[in-house]
């Protein structure tokens, strides 16, 4: 039976152990935070796309992302009809609003989506079964996801009173909810139609729509079609599928914003700090043990035994300090989603990608330390 040196060696001091431990748990902490920041990040800021109702989008070539959407005309939109694929269209108008919380009477952005309550836009059944409210003058259904500082409306929507306040200075009333959730765009959304929409916003005209949804038929070929349309319509428009459209919104989160970049540098830096802990507390138990290690080698283990010490040792600490670092970081999750509504939360895939990262992470710390066990020189014991 062989004797579990690696073990023994790191249990034998266990102030030592736990501080190495707490380590890797915060290195692991690190990770797991920005690696659920950037999927909450994604999938905030792709919850809306998820839900159109339509197989390719249509976009001007300017624009970026969701939240800055540049109008093109809705001329553009009604020329696809000329495809017999084509079944419908809807087009969408998106901006940012001004909010007046109704209790404070304080001021506060919001996300704004104009659509057409004659046909349903999005594939949320809470929006398509109040459409008949949308077709009224100035009125909104409100997020009840929205933060807090936008007032308690879904609150007193729900005990049956009327909202009236102010979206960019005109007066709306607040005729329903539904739930989509805040993102990093926006804190906040309302509803309302295309006729409200450039009422309130008199800057924009009903024919420059900020998007189009093109919904096919029910056999046909989505990436022919979509093909057939860049031929059709002029360069001014950019035509994507519903999943492209999807990622071009994360594409932009991930390389267009300093938000994107920081996350991702937020992970490695946890990697390294893991490194630099995890090899600092293998140096010094190799450093204590050089004649131990050398009396080892006088008496036949191979050097190849003693690296397996090293590797064993590494691989005890990364499992060892990854599981407190998992429950802690399940608890942050919750209250990170409670505190910001952001959908953040514990994934499989996530767990698996950082318990391979701490593995690795302390292999990586055993490769580079393991030069000092060239030192243990039996005869320099004897």
């Amino acid at each position: 039976m062989r004797i579990p040196l690696a073990w023994f060696q790191l249990s034998r001091e266990r102030v030592r152990l736990l501080v190495a431990l707490a380590g890797i748990s915060f290195a692991d902490i690190l990770m797991f935070m920005q690696l659920g920041f950037q999927d909450a990040l994604f999938e905030s800021n792709t919850k809306v796309h998820q839900t159109f109702l339509g197989d390719l989008i249509l976009i001007s070539s300017s624009s970026k992302a969701l939240h800055s959407l540049k109008p093109f005309s809705r001329r553009r939109l009604y020329q696809s009809l000329g495809l017999q694929e084509v079944k419908s269209v809807a087009p969408l108008y998106t901006i940012a609003g001004a909010w007046k919380n109704p209790d404070t009477g304080n001021e506060r952005i919001i996300g704004v989506f104009g659509l057409d309550p004659s046909q349903p836009t999005l594939n949320l059944p809470e929006v398509n079964q109040q459409l008949n409210q949308l077709k009224l003058a100035n009125v909104i259904l409100y997020d009840r996801a929205s933060r807090p500082e936008f007032g308690p409306i879904a609150t007193k929507i729900e005990e049956g009173k009327i909202i009236r306040t102010e979206l960019n200075k005109h007066q709306v009333k607040v005729g329903g909810l539904i739930t989509l959730g805040t993102s990093f765009a926006f804190d906040g959304t309302v509803l309302l139609s295309a006729e409200s929409f450039v009422n309130i916003f008199s800057n924009r005209e009903i024919n420059n729509i900020s998007l189009g949804l093109v919904r096919l038929e029910e056999n046909a070929d989505v990436e022919k079609v979509r093909q057939d349309l860049v031929r059709l319509l002029p360069k001014d428009i950019k035509i994507l599928t519903h999943q492209e459209f999807i990622e071009f919104e994360k594409h932009y989160w991930a390389t267009s914003t300093p938000i994107g970049f920081i996350f991702i540098a937020g992970t490695i830096m946890g990697f390294v700090v893991g490194m630099i802990i995890v090899y600092q507390i293998l140096y010094t138990d190799i450093s204590n043990h050089l004649p131990e290690y050398a009396t080892l080698k006088a008496i036949g283990y191979t050097q190849k035994y003693l690296l397996g010490v090293v590797f064993q040792s590494a691989i005890i600490l990364a499992v060892l300090g990854y599981i407190p670092g998992f429950a802690l970081s399940w608890g942050l999750y919750h209250l990170t989603r409670d505190a910001t509504q952001l959908p953040i939360t514990m994934k499989t895939d996530r767990s698996a990608m950082v318990l391979v990262l701490t593995v690795a992470m302390c292999t990586l710390s055993g490769s580079l330390v393991v030069r000092r066990l060239q030192d243990a020189d039996p005869a320099d014991i004897f």
